[in-house]
């Protein structure tokens, strides 16, 4: 059997301590080949080989994007991008430039919204965007999307100018007259706006029920909903991303990606979670237990379960230990009660499914921990590898429970403030300077033996791996007292890699180039030991080869 595709020329980063380098890969099938020397791996070249010469850049595992919204990240990159956009001029200058661009869209749609984008001292609000569109609905993300404002047109319509009732951890931020100002915290908050427009609401693929489409969707909306998935899934080919572990999901989700693959038009393996969320009963684990059974390949899989137990920092609806230091006598509020989060913890332990948990503050960290660590009692210690999304601040105790139970902390590089572009505020003002050396804590993490995976969440960053690691790799420190977290690149990529094929139960197929191993692999212009990190952002893939097939070239 000779090679379908040989790299060459290459800075081979394998991820595998028994070889950690070489020049060359052969790939034949969906396998790895031979690692080696040019002179070795040319050996297993026949007629029909591709040969490809990387002129001394990088051949790394294919990134595994360990924290990401798939259809949600794809549908947005039509809509209005804010990044970067600083003071009520440049945002009055984007916003009508759209507005002119989308004479036809019901709402208008934007993200990257930061929080201090008029100004550190002057929240927007509707008042802001009436002076810029008064006659069309209006609707501005927040970057982590759990922010949004409106205009008055919008709240109107939505039916929440004078505000109403919500559940825990949502709010509808009201003003002294009695109206609402259009800061929307939450997704009870959000969703009556967001539902305005098909465009800005993804209610019926799991994005904010859990649940399935109903009506199911025509064979026209169907087809729609594809190429919405096709455009995901070229932009993370685009970025050496080979294997994405989805954080939100429904069973029509999965019927997507499977019609993608059964047409040959699937370029990554997929992982889908069943989305539980709080008004759900704990029975609805069934559905979880099903879609686990049904969908168990190496393309496409499920197996776990998705929960929020808190928001964000900058709106104060992450759950803290402590009082927040901008907002004495308020904690937030977590969106399970820790009783039932353990109850329904062990249950899905119980069945077998692996859990994933956003929590940003260390009291909703706390909440999830003490959740897996019931279940442990309950059940049994088994291989479970249950996930805590973000750990964005972690109490120094529970730091050294991830190792104890066996918890992987999925983090994101982009998301320190101060990294990608992020403002400070209201972040650092938020946890107060003592929490500093405890938020985004990688350093302590890693050493106290926690296993780290990367991702971006895109869309709620920008999805690109490289800028990614750059921002692991050059993280600056907010005061003296701060230890450095800055990552090492061997650290960085294996937490992209090998650690991330871990998270998902595929560390004996992915991860890794090494013979016998799924070929999925990204290839770089760039050495990139030889290239100062503060410059990797916008660095793209020579070529993507997911199971060992060339999904990409650039």
């Amino acid at each position: 059997m000779t090679a379908s595709l040989i790299i060459t020329n290459a800075a081979v980063l394998t991820m595998d301590p028994a070889r950690p380098t070489a020049e060359a890969i052969a790939v034949s099938g969906n396998r790895i080949m031979r690692l080696g020397t040019h002179a070795e791996v040319m050996l297993e070249k026949g007629a029909a080989t591709r040969v490809v010469d990387a002129g001394g850049g990088s051949v790394i595992p294919g990134f595994i994007e360990g924290h990401m919204h798939l259809f949600a990240g794809a549908a947005e990159l039509s809509h209005l991008d804010l990044f970067g956009t600083r003071g009520f001029d440049q945002l009055k200058d984007k916003v009508e430039a759209y507005v002119r661009k989308h004479p036809g869209d019901d709402l208008i749609v934007g993200g990257q919204a930061d929080y201090v984008i008029i100004g550190e001292h002057e929240p927007l609000s509707r008042h802001h965007l009436d002076r810029i569109v008064k006659d069309r609905p209006i609707l501005l993300f927040s970057p982590d999307h759990h922010t949004a404002w409106a205009n008055t047109i919008a709240l109107e319509r939505a039916g929440i100018l004078k505000g109403r009732k919500l559940g825990p951890g949502n709010e509808i931020v009201m003003g002294p007259d009695g109206f609402a100002q259009g800061e929307l915290r939450e997704g009870e908050a959000i969703n009556p706006v967001s539902s305005l427009s098909t465009k800005g609401h993804r209610d019926r693929l799991g994005l904010v029920t859990g649940g399935e489409p109903d009506p199911y969707p025509s064979k026209a909306e169907f087809e729609t909903d594809l190429e919405t998935m096709r455009a995901g899934l070229r932009h993370a080919a685009s970025h050496g991303i080979t294997f994405i572990q989805n954080m939100d999901g429904n069973i029509y989700t999965l019927e997507l990606l499977e019609e993608l693959h059964r047409r040959g038009q699937l370029t990554a393996r997929v992982k889908v979670p069943f989305h539980f969320k709080n008004f759900m009963d704990i029975a609805m684990l069934e559905k979880a237990s099903k879609m686990a059974d049904r969908y168990q390949s190496e393309m496409i899989s499920s197996g776990f379960v998705k929960l929020f137990m808190d928001g964000v920092i900058d709106s104060a609806t992450g759950v803290m230990v402590e009082d927040y230091s901008s907002r004495p006598g308020w904690k937030g509020e977590p969106l399970f009660e820790p009783e039932r989060f353990a109850a329904i913890a062990t249950e899905a332990d119980r069945r077998g499914l692996q859990i994933a948990v956003h929590a940003i503050g260390d009291g909703a960290v706390r909440i999830v921990l003490d959740g897996y660590e019931a279940a442990l009692r309950a059940n049994g210690r088994r291989d479970s590898r249950h996930r805590v999304e973000h750990v964005e601040v972690i109490h120094p105790d529970d730091i050294p429970r991830f190792r104890e139970l066996g918890v992987i902390a999925s983090m994101q590089p982009p998301h320190p403030p101060g990294n990608h572009g992020l403002p400070l505020e209201p972040y650092l003002s938020n946890i107060g300077e003592a929490r500093w050396q405890y938020a985004f804590a990688w350093k302590a993490l890693r050493e106290a033996g926690a296993r780290l995976v990367f991702g971006t969440d895109w869309p709620v960053s920008a999805i690109d791996p490289l800028w990614s690691l750059q921002s692991a790799m050059t993280r600056g420190r907010w005061n003296d007292a701060m230890p450095d977290n800055r990552q090492s690149l061997h650290q960085s990529i294996h937490s992209y890699t090998a650690d991330g094929a871990y998270a998902g139960f595929m560390e004996a197929k992915t991860g890794v180039l090494k013979e016998g191993m799924l070929a999925d692999i990204c290839v770089l212009p760039v050495d990139l030991a030889k290239t100062d990190p503060a410059t990797y952002k916008g660095i793209t893939p020579r070529m993507t080869v997911c199971d060992g097939r060339v999904v990409f070239e650039g």
